[in-house]
């Protein structure tokens, strides 16, 4: 039974490692720390004892130095296992209504050709966040959303973050993603990749230049949503019987 239970904790490390480096700057290194171990293994057994005696003693410096390099990786690995319904059962629901008004001011600013960015949090608290930004604390309604949004005045720049049916801040800066992207992309979607990232928010984009409703989810962007496909994306995200299908 530990055999099992063993195999089966190494295959699911090694899968949520890949599915997280996947497609990320991080992925050359994994490849060269691939290498570097094999020559490890090779020569312990080889009894190369000057190789040796330098790979044994280079390795501490080695897990600092994975630490600083996947630091995004590893904290995205700690926030799947605390999210994972694995671990915590009795996760919120978003209320429907809270989608609605978010797909219905999506719609509006679409309309209107009016940039914004809007984080809604699941389980991943983004204090950090909110304290750059403006508190807000009020009910989420599609026409609060929209005013916040109109340019020139004084929220407009930044995002939106959203947490059940709070609109809990406005204005706030997001750390935008390091990863290589589509050169055509804007700050706002460079922000909500990531944001995305390092959290388990769900982020959505109105593009001022396209009017696009483009919606970020774990680093990955999909763009270009009619308001019915983002209520459905909404749904399925933030409702856990959602997430777990």
């Amino acid at each position: 039974m530990a055999d099992v239970l063993d195999v089966a904790l190494l295959t699911f490390i090694f899968y949520k490692s890949f599915v997280l480096l996947r497609g990320t700057r991080s992925a050359p290194m994994v490849i060269g720390l691939i290498i570097l171990l094999a020559i490890a293994v090779i020569a312990e057994r080889a009894e190369m004892v000057g190789s040796n005696w330098l790979l044994t003693q280079v390795k501490t410096v080695w897990l600092i130095g994975l630490v600083i390099v996947f630091q995004t990786e590893l904290r995205r690995l700690l926030t799947y296992l605390g999210q994972n319904r694995l671990f915590r059962p009795f996760l919120a629901e978003a209320p429907d209504q809270t989608v609605n008004e978010v797909v219905a001011a999506c719609r509006t600013l679409s309309e209107q050709g009016i940039g914004a960015l809007i984080v809604i949090t699941r389980d991943v608290g983004l204090a950090g966040i909110l304290e750059t930004g403006t508190r807000i604390r009020a009910e989420v309604s599609a026409s609060l959303i929209v005013s916040l949004f109109v340019p020139k005045t004084p929220l407009h720049d930044g995002a939106v973050v959203i947490s059940g049916n709070q609109i809990e801040a406005a204005k706030c800066i997001l750390p935008l993603t390091q990863n290589e992207v589509d050169p055509s992309l804007g700050t706002r979607h460079r922000a909500a990749l990531g944001v995305s990232e390092e959290s388990d928010a769900v982020v959505i984009v109105v593009s001022e230049e396209t009017s696009r409703i483009s919606v970020a989810v774990d680093g990955v962007l999909e763009r270009a949503l009619s308001p019915e496909e983002l209520r459905a994306r909404l749904l399925r995200e933030l409702n856990p019987q959602g997430r777990k299908a």
